[in-house]
C-alpha cells in the first residue's frame, strides 16, 4: 500500500489519533492541518489507511478509515501523505486486477505504473462530442428495442436474482472480442466468488489482455467501496484521454456506491434523508456519473448493474440513477420465472437513441411495431385468463400469436451460461435480430410451434428446429 505515498517522498505532517468509532477516526494535527481528501497512514507499519473527510476545528480532522481499523489506539501517531488517494495508470495496468489502493490481487509481480489522483473534474463542455452512435452489443432485445450509444451510460435495472451480473459478463465477452477498445470492470461491494469467477472466464475467453479489473468487495469497509469506483473512472479516463482509445465501463453494482455513501454519511452523523440516504445521494452520484462522458478524444461507453430494493422502482437509488441514463434495461422476476431469459421488459426498457433520426426509420418503425403487439397482448392476459384463448376474435387471436413468438424469438442463449444450459452461446447481429422480428410480424411463422423460436440465434434456426405441427401440438404453450 505504501507505493501509494511514493510521489510526497518527504513530505512530513504528523498526528496523533484522539478517537475511533469504528470506522470514524477522529486525528489531532499541532501545526498543518491536512485538506480534505487528504490521505493518511497509521497502526503497524503504516497499513491503515483514513481519508479525511470534515475539518473539525483548527487542529482536528475527521476522517473514514479505508481500511479494517482493528489495533487502532488513541495517542497512535499518524502521517499525512501530503495527497489524496491515488490511482494507477499505465499500459501496463491491462490484464490485471486490483483494489482499491492499486494493489494488484491476482497473485502477479507488482506491475510498474503512474499515479494519478482519483478525485478529477469532469471533461470540459467544449471537449465534449455531441454525435449519437449507437453500440451494437450482440444481444438481440437490447440491440432492436433499446440500443446503447456509444459514450452513453446504460443502467441493468432489476432485484436479486434476475440476471444482471451474467448480463454484464455476456456484454463483456460479446464487445471486449468485437471491439479494439478497453474495458474496465468494477466490482463495489458485490460477492468475493464473482471476481475470481469472473477473472477465470475473462481469461479463458482470451479477453483479459485488453481489460482491467478493480474490487471494493462486500467485506470491505464503506471508504473503500466508495471509492473504488472513482478508481476505476481514473484509469479509464488516462485510457480515452492519454491513450485516445474507446473503453467500456462495466459497474456492478452502482447501488452498493450508494450504499457505502450512505454508511459513511450516518458514521459522520449527518442527518438521514428520505428512507434513510444520504442527504448527498445526488452529488455524490452526479460527482461519478459526469466524469464518464464522450470527448474529442475517446468516449468512456458505461453499463451499470443497479440493484433495485424491494423491486421499488420508487427507491431515491434508483430514481437518482434514473436520471443519468440515456438506456433504462428493466429485468423482471416474472419473466425470469417463465424462463424468457434475457429476463428484459421490453414495455418498461427505454432508450434514447430509439429514434428515427439516429438508429434509422425502418429499425424505428419496427421497434415501434413490436412494443404495441406487446402491450396488446399484455392487455390480452387478463382476458385470456379468465376465459381462455377461445373467445378472442380472430384478430386478437392473431396478436397474442405474434406477441408470444415475438416473446421467444427474443429469448437467447449465453456464452456465459453455456456450461449450465449445455446451449452454445449465439452472437447475433442487429441485422438479423430485425430481420427475424420482421418475419415474425409478416406472419411467416405463424404455422411454426412457438418452442422453435426459443432461445435461439437468428430466425433460420427456427426452421432447422421445426418438427411437424402434430407432435408439438401439446407444447404449444410451453416456453
Amino acid at each position: 500500500m505504501g507505493k501509494t505515498m511514493k510521489n510526497m517522498a518527504g513530505f512530513s505532517n504528523m498526528g496523533l489519533i484522539v478517537s475511533v468509532r469504528g470506522s470514524v477516526v477522529d486525528v489531532h494535527f499541532e501545526s498543518q492541518l491536512p485538506p480534505i481528501h487528504s490521505l493518511l497512514h497509521t497502526g503497524v507499519d503504516g497499513k491503515v489507511f483514513i481519508e479525511v473527510f470534515a475539518q473539525l476545528d483548527a487542529h482536528r480532522v475527521r476522517g473514514i478509515a479505508l481500511t479494517p481499523t482493528q489495533g487502532l489506539a488513541r495517542g497512535m501517531p499518524v502521517t499525512d501523505s501530503g495527497g489524496p488517494l491515488l490511482a494507477p495508470i499505465g499500459k501496463e495496468i491491462l490484464s490485471r486486477m486490483f483494489d482499491v489502493f492499486g494493489n494488484a490481487i491476482d497473485r502477479l509481480p507488482a506491475p510498474e505504473v503512474g499515479w494519478r489522483s482519483v478525485h478529477c473534474p469532469p471533461p470540459p463542455l467544449a471537449h465534449r462530442t455531441t454525435q449519437s452512435e449507437v453500440f451494437e452489443t450482440g444481444v438481440k432485445i437490447i440491440d432492436v428495442l433499446m440500443p446503447l450509444e456509444r459514450g452513453g451510460k446504460a443502467g441493468l435495472f432489476g432485484g436479486a436474482g434476475v440476471g444482471k451480473t451474467v448480463l454484464l459478463t455476456e456484454m463483456i465477452h460479446n464487445m471486449v472480442g468485437q471491439r479494439e477498445g478497453v474495458s474496465i470492470f468494477c466490482g463495489i461491494g458485490e460477492r468475493c466468488r464473482e471476481g475470481e469467477e469472473l477473472y477465470r472466464d475473462m481469461k479463458s475467453a482470451g479477453v483479459l489482455d485488453n481489460m482491467v479489473m478493480v474490487f471494493g468487495q462486500m467485506n470491505e469497509p464503506p471508504g473503500a467501496r466508495f471509492r473504488v469506483g472513482h478508481v476505476a473512472l481514473t484509469m479509464a479516463e488516462y485510457f480515452r484521454d492519454d491513450e485516445h482509445r474507446d473503453v467500456l465501463l462495466l459497474v456492478d453494482n452502482i447501488y452498493r456506491f450508494i450504499q457505502a455513501g450512505m454508511e459513511i454519511s450516518g458514521l459522520m452523523g449527518q442527518m438521514p434523508a428520505r428512507l434513510g440516504y444520504q442527504p448527498t445521494l445526488g452529488t455524490e452520484l452526479a460527482q461519478l456519473q459526469d466524469r464518464i462522458a464522450n470527448t474529442d478524444s475517446g468516449a468512456i461507453t458505461s453499463i451499470q448493474a443497479v440493484y433495485v430494493p424491494a423491486d421499488d422502482f420508487t427507491d431515491p437509488a434508483a430514481m437518482y440513477t434514473f436520471s443519468h441514463l440515456s438506456a433504462s434495461i428493466v429485468l423482471s422476476r416474472k419473466r425470469a420465472s417463465e424462463g424468457l431469459y434475457p429476463a428484459i421488459d421490453p414495455l418498461q426498457s427505454n432508450s434514447k437513441m430509439a429514434t428515427p433520426g439516429v438508429i434509422g426509420a425502418r429499425h424505428y418503425a419496427l421497434a415501434q411495431e413490436i412494443r404495441r403487439t406487446l402491450a396488446q397482448y399484455a392487455d390480452l392476459k387478463d382476458i385470456i385468463a379468465m376465459l381462455g384463448l377461445e373467445q378472442l376474435s380472430s384478430e386478437d387471436r392473431n396478436v397474442v400469436a405474434r406477441a408470444r413468438r415475438l416473446e421467444r424469438f427474443l429469448t437467447q442463449p449465453f456464452f456465459t451460461t453455456e456450461q449450465f444450459t449445455g446451449m452454445q452461446g449465439k452472437l447475433v447481429s442487429l441485422k438479423d435480430a430485425l430481420d427475424g422480428c420482421e418475419r415474425i410480424l409478416r406472419d411467416e411463422f405463424k404455422d411454426v410451434p412457438e418452442t422453435a423460436l426459443y432461445m435461439i440465434g437468428s430466425i433460420d434456426e427456427a426452421m432447422d428446429k421445426h418438427v411437424p405441427e402434430g407432435r408439438n401440438a401439446v407444447n404449444q404453450h410451453a416456453p
